[in-house]
């Protein structure tokens, strides 16, 4: 009898509870979870989808970035032609010049000057008038020559670099496909959403027009190969320089809320000290962000798409919705149904 008041009792307080508009919906949500510790991993998709787009995206950038050298070179190499194409000209009239004189004196060879010479100091005196006119010729002639062999090989640079421009436009081609078809594939592709619950983010500025401090990188432009060589501030793990300059960043333009980068996963950027969590409310990882944390979120996404180049930015999630360099914002619907995994209470940064 007494069991079976306890159970009555205890139906009771359930039901009460169930009752309550809300309350059951919070107690089955596990809102403060932080990412990677609601089953997903890590990043809200599978590992093969992470691997996917991490090689789509980083390849994109790889050739976009290489293109954007190849034309930098076209343009110098065109500049240095269009000197070269100017002096051409005055190289060649100098030297037809020079010939013209070589006849008005006489083309004599030492023997016909001996014989046509009056006298001993006449013979040298014609000697050394043919020998000035003849090295003036012999440095006229081998300028000449340099210019034009300088043109050729410029125009030759030129095609080249052409030739490379079409490989890496053909190359981010692919990989905007790749990626693409990846997210396809996993059922996370399609248009942006619209309506009241679509991100605010975009491609563009939107109220951040902090510029931040570019990462080093090699003397040709890429960014250097980097390990997980620097403490992580935000945990007891370890980060690339870059990535540690671009949370230095990023909290110096006035994104200083909870930030947790480091951590032991299955695939993704997070254990190679490459990624980032930014959480939106001010006291970490809570519910789905709205109002002011979701405008933080909204701003904060912004600043590392205006300064993706800069930093060295492979792709952010917020919000449901993935950036790549390749393609802009896609739909990414790959989490759990809970804000972490969902991406709708932190801002997640990928970095090369």
């Amino acid at each position: 009898m007494r069991h079976k008041t306890v159970r009555r009792r205890l139906a009771a307080t359930l039901a009460l509870l169930v009752a309550i508009p809300g309350l059951a919906f919070a107690l089955a949500s596990p809102a403060s979870a932080a990412p990677g510790d609601t089953g997903d991993d890590g990043e809200g998709a599978s590992k093969t989808l992470i691997q996917q787009l991490e090689a789509a995206s980083k390849g994109y950038v790889e050739a976009q970035e290489a293109l954007e050298r190849s034309r930098k070179r076209q343009t110098e190499l065109a500049k240095k032609l269009k000197e070269l194409d100017t002096q051409i000209a005055p190289r060649q009239a100098a030297l037809d010049e020079i010939i013209q004189q070589s006849y008005r004196t006489g083309r004599l060879g030492p023997m016909s000057a001996l014989l046509s010479a009056g006298s001993a100091d006449g013979f040298l005196d014609r000697a050394e008038t043919l020998e000035t006119v003849a090295v003036k010729e012999n440095a006229a002639v081998a300028s000449l020559k340099a210019t034009r062999d300088a043109q050729q090989a410029a125009k030759v640079a030129i095609d080249t670099e052409v030739r490379n421009e079409q490989k890496q436009v053909a190359l981010m081609a692919k990989r905007k496909t790749q990626a693409e078809a990846a997210l396809k594939a996993a059922n996370t592709g399609g248009d942006d959403k619209t309506g009241e619950d679509a991100p605010r983010a975009s491609d563009k500025s939107t109220g951040t027009s902090q510029k931040a401090s570019a990462a080093p990188r090699n003397a040709d432009g890429s960014l250097p190969s980097e390990g997980c060589t620097e403490p992580d501030p935000t945990t007891s793990g370890c980060l690339s320089p870059r990535t540690l300059n671009a949370l230095k960043q990023a909290q110096a333009d006035g994104f200083t809320r909870y930030v947790a980068c480091f951590r032991e996963q299955n695939s993704g950027e997070h254990p190679k000290g490459k990624a980032c969590d930014f959480a939106a409310d001010k006291n970490g990882f809570g519910g789905v962000a709205t109002g002011a944390s979701r405008d933080y979120g909204d701003r904060l996404a912004n600043y590392f798409i205006t300064n993706a180049s800069r930093l060295g930015v492979l792709y952010v999630i917020w919000f449901e919705r993935i950036w790549l360099p390749s393609s802009g914002w896609k739909a990414y619907t790959r989490g759990n149904g809970d804000p972490s995994s969902d991406h709708t209470n932190h801002v997640h940064l990928s970095m090369r």
